[in-house]
């Protein structure tokens, strides 16, 4: 049973109208149209200054900031891809993982502000996320490397690993996906009733939104909808869904998938829990982040 914590969040998440965001095709246009018109800042809180130096550079057209743990040398490298449906710009829960990969892993993080649907569609935003998971490998090799990606942000950086697979062979250590978007036809048959306990997400506007990313792709083609690409090769998975997500029928998938190919799958299923819970102020929020704390630290070796 979930914490009275998660239960009061959900509460509050659903009571705040969490859902509007995706609620329909025309609110997900609504907020791309006001995007285009005034972006959102991508630019990290202050308070990250505190406890890391931080460094801006850009790959192709992407900001692409740096974080490395003030007071020594970082332990490993975590490539974090944001989620956001494609459509949306780094958010303080996405900072506030940043934060605690930085100062509990003793990580450096890289933080990609990729280029947001429609503009970044799917063709020209996964070969530049291989291009980065790529050179970061390639510097610091494959046993220090963890790629960490959320919702949408999981199926790039999926997509990405795939991409670089199908390149050269190489992985990082390990893939870590919370609540990942893997799929963007929103096709799978347990979603309808699975949609109606979701606090957070709805099937038409991400729907919208995985149309936005496609741009001339077709919605099944594996840089759109990674879940449709080969699993096998890939680096050892860790997924983290909760039971009240509509994307978890997309987790259980990869579960299924993977395990035929042979790839090794950490699997947390958090019953009750809504989409991103891994991000949320709540115990099982904790819990999920301290394995991946200890994943990371797993990957900086003895």
């Amino acid at each position: 049973m979930p914490s009275l914590r998660a239960r009061a969040l959900s509460a509050a998440l659903k009571a705040a109208g969490r859902r509007r965001r995706f609620a329909s095709a025309e609110a997900v246009r609504a907020r791309v149209a006001r995007s285009a018109r005034r972006p959102a800042s991508h630019l990290p809180p202050r308070s990250l200054g505190r406890v890391a130096e931080v460094s801006r550079t850009f790959v192709g057209a992407w900001p692409v900031y740096d974080f490395s743990p003030l007071g020594g040398e970082p332990a490993a490298q975590v490539l974090y891809v944001h989620g956001g449906g494609y459509v949306s710009e780094l958010e303080r829960p996405h900072w506030a993982l940043v934060r605690t990969l930085v100062t509990r892993a003793r990580a450096q993080v890289v933080v990609p502000a990729y280029i947001l649907a429609p503009r970044g569609s799917a063709d020209r935003t996964v070969p530049v996320a291989a291009d980065l998971l790529s050179g970061m490998i390639a510097s610091a090799g494959a046993g220090g490397t963890v790629l960490v990606g959320d919702c949408a942000g999981a199926g790039l950086a999926l997509a990405a690993a795939q991409r670089l697979r199908e390149r050269t062979g190489a992985q990082p250590s390990r893939i870590v996906l919370i609540s990942p978007w893997l799929d963007v036809s929103m096709s799978h048959p347990d979603q309808p009733a699975i949609e109606a306990a979701d606090p957070v997400l709805a099937r038409p506007g991400l729907l919208e939104a995985g149309r936005l990313y496609a741009g001339n792709l077709a919605a099944d083609d594996p840089r759109v909808s990674p879940l449709h690409g080969s699993f096998a090769g890939l680096a050892p998975l860790t997924v983290f869904t909760g039971s009240r997500d509509v994307l978890s029928t997309d987790s259980r998938e990869l579960l299924r998938r993977a395990g035929e190919a042979g790839t090794e799958v950490e699997f947390h299923e958090e019953p009750g829990m809504p989409h991103g819970y891994p991000l949320l102020p709540v115990p099982e929020g904790r819990a999920a982040r301290d394995r991946i704390v200890e994943l990371v630290r797993t990957a900086a070796g003895p």
